[in-house]
């Protein structure tokens, strides 16, 4: 919906006006997160978001002592949410990018696992000289142009998963749309799904991502194919996406997080959900 310009103003200089304010006295910090990204955050019998994330974000909400309150909110919607002052930060495996930075600011990363691919054991991909090696966009551009061409012959024809607006949609689309068709899906369920009823030949995520859909039983034909990749599509690591009208708040969860992996609490939350410390 389109407000009068006069309007919108009003209400924006309003919304601005009680975010400074609360900006100096936080008592209780709202938390998004999907409470389907399993295992970084996902959403147990009882309706409680439990896993990485909110271990982490209860961990650091003591440090500052504030409230923290976690709330469920769509992956596509996690931006809009948070600058329309649904929640204060959002925690969802979510990349730091020079493209989010325009919109919101971050924390320092938290997290930083690689992107990979999973489809079914007697893929092609698994067949890779590339095939569980590790390659940095970044720090080693040469050795990566050379793993995407081979990925890029591996999947001509193939149908690749991701979910919508996630820096591996934009991997896949920036370096593989012109040799597979790409799928992109609302959330990781529905894209499982796909993959295991034959509608896709591989998916795209975070490495914890896939590997938590490795220890269902139904996964037994499944596994990691072909080359991982960090750093430039991917970003610096996940970090706590918060307005860029509270840097009060963004400086207090920097200093809470100083602590958390000088104690070593952020790697034991690490090795306890995803089973390898991702660690930046």
């Amino acid at each position: 919906m389109r407000l009068p310009l006069a309007i919108g103003m009003s209400l924006l200089a309003a919304a601005s006006f009680a975010t400074v304010a609360h900006a100096k006295d936080w008592k209780t910090v709202v938390i998004g997160m999907e409470g389907a990204y399993e295992p970084y955050n996902m959403t147990d019998p009882s309706g409680k978001i439990v896993g990485f994330e909110p271990d982490l974000a209860l961990d650091l909400c003591a440090r500052i002592k504030v409230e923290c309150k976690i709330i469920a909110q769509d992956w596509d919607g996690m931006i809009p949410g948070l600058n329309a002052g649904k929640f204060d930060v959002i925690m969802d495996g979510m990349s730091i990018t020079d493209e989010r930075k325009k919109q919101i600011d971050f924390s320092n990363p938290y997290a930083n696992s690689p992107a990979a691919f999973l489809a079914a054991k007697d893929s092609p991909l698994a067949k890779l000289a590339s095939n569980g090696k590790v390659f940095d966009m970044t720090k080693s551009p040469a050795e990566t142009a050379k793993a995407l061409e081979e990925l890029r012959a591996a999947l001509k024809g193939k149908t690749i998963g991701v979910q919508v607006s996630t820096t591996h949609a934009n991997f896949a689309d920036k370096h593989l749309k012109d040799v597979a068709t790409i799928k992109e899906y609302k959330t990781t369920d529905e894209r499982d799904l796909d993959l295991k009823s034959g509608r896709l030949d591989v998916e795209l995520d975070d490495y914890p991502t896939l590997a938590a859909i490795l220890e269902k039983p139904d996964s037994k034909d499944y596994a990691f194919v072909g080359p991982e990749f960090k750093g430039g599509d991917f970003g610096v690591g996940s970090g706590m996406g918060i307005r860029k009208s509270d840097a009060d708040l963004t400086a207090k969860f920097n200093e809470a997080l100083k602590a958390a992996f000088a104690d070593g609490s952020v790697k034991k939350y690490s090795l306890k959900w995803f089973k390898i410390d991702t660690t930046p």
